[in-house]
């Protein structure tokens, strides 16, 4: 059921929704938790084995404009306030949960969706539940039967999308150009690449892919954006407010020793640290507000992963009002210097003018809210965009962060970097 605005032009879920919560064995559950995802896909939310995957569709509510984010999370609180719940477990991701990606930009098409799934499977640590929802009425019990493996996608070419390397060379030097001559400090641009399968794309083949070569990721898969992020936008829960921002980045070479040598080098290199620095001080004015108090460690780690080293720090808050969602926060964060760059209006303005496409929900918030309001929420890095009308075709995007001292040759090294996570996705090897 896919919903809109009300005659009177707010935007409405269907009401009362019933959720019930039960506890589950968690040796009843496979491993890998998207093996329960059906052939025609769901919803997914998993890290090191832990998480959520959903199926099935109560409502899905789709928002647009600068009041995407607003629209959906007053259409949630209103549900909320009218639903039946009965949890049984009472932990984060148990009662009636909501999955939600964003359009990047207030002028995209794309604008944002929520999901009411029909099933929920959560785990987290020893506990593991089963969520059912439905409209007036207790949904039955729901399978938790592993489905059908999917099929490999064969052979899978590529084609630039927007820009082509060159072009997207040519724009990182007038970006360069334009941070030199004191128009802004950063700005993140980003390229996307068109990728075609032999046959249909099951997206479970990606999932199944990503959460294993990137256990420390998010995996998610909500309205057709999948993708493995390792930047966690916000998380709220019980109060406290985390969120991680990675910015500065360097290619792994597969040798421990080189790639422990690289470390080094990133942690020092001055480039790398001042756009770290711009990202880490935007997030952490735009949390403030909402947060009593916030912990900003000095110095930043570096963050290992399978395909690229990253700069990574954690800001921590407690949140200081009652009441304010999950949502609520990724909204006031988005978009952060880490995918828009400094000034963020700035940056906006010239990444449009540059990049020569529509991000659609990459680099947006992605993620998902309980009906207390708490949830998850990444950035839609490392993703691909399914084409709804073609299931053979998808885009694949990546970002680097551009500041006076980037060169176009390296920042497109970067981007192929991180291409490098949705193209071995889609391999069959």
């Amino acid at each position: 059921m896919t919903l809109g605005p009300s005659p009177d032009g707010a935007q409405t879920l269907p009401a009362p929704l019933v959720a019930r919560t039960v506890r589950v064995d968690p040796e009843d559950l496979p491993a890998d938790l998207m093996d329960l995802l059906p052939p025609e896909g769901g919803n997914a939310w998993v890290r090191r084995g832990d998480g959520l995957v959903a199926w099935g569709e109560v409502a899905a509510l789709r928002t647009e404009g600068e009041d995407r984010f607003a629209d959906a999370d007053a259409a949630w609180r209103t549900a909320m306030a009218h639903a039946v719940v009965r949890d049984e477990v009472r932990l984060p991701g148990t009662g009636p949960v909501a999955f939600a990606s964003f359009a990047f930009a207030d002028d995209s098409p794309a604008g944002g969706i929520l999901v009411v799934p029909r099933v929920v499977v959560g785990r987290r640590g020893e506990d593991a539940w089963l969520t059912t929802v439905d409209v007036g009425a207790m949904a039955p019990a729901a399978r938790l039967e592993p489905t059908e493996p999917p099929l490999g996608p064969g052979d899978v070419t590529y084609r630039p999308g927007g820009l082509s390397p060159d072009a997207w060379r040519s724009a990182v030097a007038e970006a360069v150009a334009a941070i030199r001559a004191g128009r802004l400090d950063k700005v993140v641009l980003a390229r996307d690449v068109e990728a075609r399968t032999a046959h249909p794309l099951d997206p479970r083949w990606v999932l199944h892919r990503l959460a294993t070569d990137y256990p420390g990721c998010w995996t998610f898969s909500v309205g057709g954006l999948v993708g493995a992020t390792p930047e966690l936008l916000v998380r709220s829960e019980k109060g406290l407010v985390t969120s991680r921002v990675l910015a500065g980045t360097i290619r792994r070479t597969g040798d421990d020793d080189a790639d422990l040598a690289h470390a080094g080098v990133l942690a020092h290199s001055s480039k790398d640290l001042e756009e770290h620095e711009y990202a880490v001080a935007s997030l952490t004015r735009a949390l403030e507000p909402f947060c009593s108090s916030t912990n900003v460690p000095e110095t930043p780690f570096v963050l290992h992963l399978p395909n690229v080293l990253h700069l990574a720090t954690d800001v921590t808050g407690v949140l200081g009002e009652e009441g304010t969602s999950s949502l609520a926060l990724a909204a006031a964060l988005h978009p952060t210097a880490a995918v828009a760059g400094t000034p963020t209006a700035d940056a906006v303005t010239l990444l449009a003018r540059l990049e020569r496409m529509d991000r659609g929900r990459y680099a947006g918030p992605v993620g998902w809210l309980g009906a207390d309001g708490d949830g998850e929420w990444g950035i839609g890095l490392r993703s691909a965009e399914l084409d709804a009308d073609d299931q053979h075709r998808l885009r694949l995007f990546a970002g680097c962060g551009i500041v006076a001292a980037s060169v176009p040759d390296s920042e497109l090294a970067e981007s192929e970097a991180k291409l490098e996570p949705m193209r071995h996705a889609l391999g069959e090897d």
